[in-house]
């Protein structure tokens, strides 16, 4: 941090001056940023939590189209909202929005409230989103970090403390804080996550073309690429399941996720997760028997298909299965249908399922040797 409080105002007042010069002349023309309409910029920045822009502007065009208000988004069917999600990944964003704008409606009369405060009383709106809505939509002088703010003020400051430590993030937020006290404070914070997704990049940033070097520690010191600086990173965990493809007088089964949890509220084919030594054809049946009730007198394997979530790998087995004995009992799914391979394609679904229907479709003269890879885009499955 700089030696003194004179010296720490004088380089906020250069960054803030500096920043919403380069801003206005580099910004990217975003379909956000076209409106002051406080529910679309809600919208945008709750799509843009771990989502690359390029992939959120057809999703938040086609949301809105869909969901233009408050009140449309409220009255909607959760799987209407879950239909226009689809493939954008982290699907609890879009059941907090559903959730959300209900309470608007039910507590603030249709009208997103002003500030940061309440905002974080709602569902799914956290110090980040309440920042940035307040900000940009109201103007209210409230900071934002993420993980491009993080780097920018890490890499300025010289900041070689492990940016995982709650106090090395309160430091980012005190600055962040202090920046966004002025003029244009929604501007400000966006350009501060501009110049991070543009121009102070992890790898190879673009150091000549920064309007802050000048001021950048680490620029000067000549190790602006090594930082932020993260000891401990979660480990990806492996999970290996098994999946169904269970067919009933020409429809399949197909049940829905609990609420909670990984793709919450989703559609997929019936299965769980392989446990201990078990075979994956004896741990289909054994989830099919103990989650549905149902009995299948042989399950042949059509491949594998692989997803990688933010922390996990899941490699799941697929199998197409005989026609089954029982009928439907849930004990942990929150419904169940028989469908159309048609209908079923309809619904919301994450990623994994996804794969497992392509795997189904595709076809070989030897499918249990076929294998689909895949990794999940960065916004999750």
């Amino acid at each position: 941090m700089p030696p003194s409080n004179t010296a720490t105002t004088r380089l906020l007042a250069r960054t803030r001056k500096r920043l919403l010069d380069w801003y206005d002349v580099h910004r990217r023309d975003l379909p956000w940023r076209r409106t002051s309409d406080s529910y679309a910029i809600w919208v945008s920045e709750t799509m843009l939590q771990q989502t690359r822009v390029e992939t959120v502007i057809p999703y938040y065009e086609r949301f809105l189209a869909c969901f233009p208000d408050v009140q449309s988004l409220a009255d909607a069917d959760i799987e209407d909202v879950y239909a226009q999600w689809t493939g954008l990944g982290y699907y609890s964003r879009a059941r907090n929005l559903h959730a959300a704008a209900r309470t608007i409606m039910d507590e603030h009369a249709g009208e997103l409230p002003r500030d940061a405060a309440r905002l974080r009383a709602l569902k799914g709106i956290g110090r980040y989103t309440a920042g940035a809505v307040a900000s940009i939509a109201f103007g209210a002088g409230e900071p934002v970090v993420d993980g491009n703010v993080v780097r920018v003020l890490a890499r300025l400051l010289a900041v070689r403390d492990d940016v995982g430590e709650r106090a090395v993030m309160e430091r980012f937020w005190d600055v962040a804080g202090a920046l966004a006290r002025g003029v244009r404070p929604g501007d400000l914070n966006q350009s501060l996550m501009e110049l991070g997704a543009t121009i102070c990049t992890p790898r190879a940033p673009r150091c000549p073309e920064c309007p802050l070097q000048k001021d950048c520690e680490a620029h000067r010191r000549g190790d602006a690429e090594t930082l932020p600086r993260r000891t401990r990173r979660p480990r990806t965990r492996n999970i290996t399941a098994v999946a169904g493809w269970i067919v009933r007088r020409g429809r399949a089964l197909v049940v829905q996720r609990p609420e909670d949890g990984l793709l919450g509220g989703l559609w997929e084919l019936p299965g769980g997760d392989l446990e201990d030594d078990a075979t994956p054809e004896a741990a289909l049946h054994r989830c099919l028997d103990e989650r549905l009730g149902l009995a299948v007198a042989r399950a042949t394997p059509v491949g594998e298909i692989e997803h990688l979530f933010t922390h996990r790998r899941l490699r799941l087995h697929v199998f197409r299965c005989q026609e089954p004995s029982g009928r439907v009992h849930r004990r942990d799914h929150a419904a169940h249908r028989w469908l159309s391979p048609a209908a079923l394609c309809e619904l919301p679904q994450g990623g994994p399922t996804r794969k497992a229907l392509a795997l189904l479709c595709e076809g070989s003269a030897e499918p249990h040797r076929r294998r689909l890879r895949g990794r999940a885009a960065p916004h999750g499955p």
